[in-house]
C-alpha cells in the first residue's frame, strides 16, 4: 500500500522509545505493521535500513515513502497526521496542558540514568534479574517520585487530562521500580499498574516475558 505504516523496533522487544511509539500507534487505532531487527546481528546498520531511517537506530518509522526517526518525533507525527476527531486524541488540546506532556517526555529521556542503568527494560520485558538498588539510583527514583506527584494531580489517571504517550513513557518508569518490587509511592504504583491495564500497552506486554507484581 501507498501509505502503509511500519514501525520498525529491536526484536528483543526491550526499547523503552519503540514501546512509546507502539501504544501511540495502537491508541490512534491505525492500522501498523512492527517489523524487528536484530541489533546483535547489527540488522539496523544495514543500509536498506541506517540510510532512510536517518539515524539507523531503532524506533523509526516508515510511512509509505516517508521515514521518521526519534520516539518523540513519532509519536508527535502519528497524532498530527492521524488527528480526532477521526482517530483519538493523543495530546491534550490545551497548549500548556500539552507542554507539560512534551517536557515529561523530554524529562524521561534526558535524566534518570542511574535508575535506567540500575533497572533496565530487559528486568521487565525480559525478566533478566536485577540487584539492590544502588545509592545513586535510589536518590534518581527520588527524583521520579518528585516530578511525578507534581504533574500527576492526586486521583488523577492522566498527566494532562488525556491519556498521552507521556503516560505510557512515566508509567514505564515507575514499572521498572514497582515490576522489580522496590519501593514506590502507591498512589504512582497504582497509577503505573492502570497504564499497565490499558490494551494498547497489554498488547506489547503479550509479545514479551512480562510477569504481573
Amino acid at each position: 500500500m501507498a501509505d502503509d505504516l511500519v514501525l520498525y523496533g529491536n526484536d528483543q522487544l526491550t526499547s523503552p522509545y519503540v514501546f512509546s511509539a507502539f501504544v501511540a500507534l495502537t491508541e490512534k487505532r491505525v492500522p501498523f505493521r512492527l517489523e524487528l531487527l536484530s541489533l546483535e546481528r547489527k540488522q539496523h546498520e544495514r543500509p536498506e535500513y541506517a540510510d532512510p531511517s536517518f539515524t539507523g537506530k531503532v524506533p523509526a518509522l516508515r510511512h509509505g515513502e516517508f521515514w521518521l526517526a526519534e520516539s518523540s518525533a513519532i509519536d508527535e507525527y502519528v497524532e498530527e497526521a492521524f488527528p480526532p476527531p477521526a482517530h483519538p486524541r493523543l495530546y491534550p488540546e490545551d497548549p500548556r496542558a500539552r507542554a507539560l506532556v512534551r517536557m515529561v517526555q523530554a524529562f524521561l529521556r534526558t535524566d534518570l540514568l542511574p535508575l535506567r542503568s540500575a533497572r533496565p527494560t530487559s528486568s521487565l520485558f525480559l525478566g533478566q534479574p536485577v540487584s539492590p538498588l544502588p545509592a545513586d539510583a535510589r536518590a534518581s527514583a527520588e527524583r521520579l517520585f518528585r516530578v511525578a506527584e507534581r504533574v500527576l494531580a492526586p486521583g488523577a489517571t492522566t498527566i494532562g487530562g488525556v491519556f498521552s504517550p507521556a503516560d505510557a513513557d512515566l508509567a514505564l518508569m515507575l514499572q521498572r521500580l514497582v515490576g522489580n518490587g522496590d519501593p514506590c509511592p502507591e498512589r504512582l504504583a497504582t497509577y503505573a499498574r492502570a497504564v499497565f491495564a490499558r490494551p494498547s500497552v497489554r498488547a506489547w506486554l503479550g509479545r514479551t516475558r512480562w510477569r504481573e507484581r
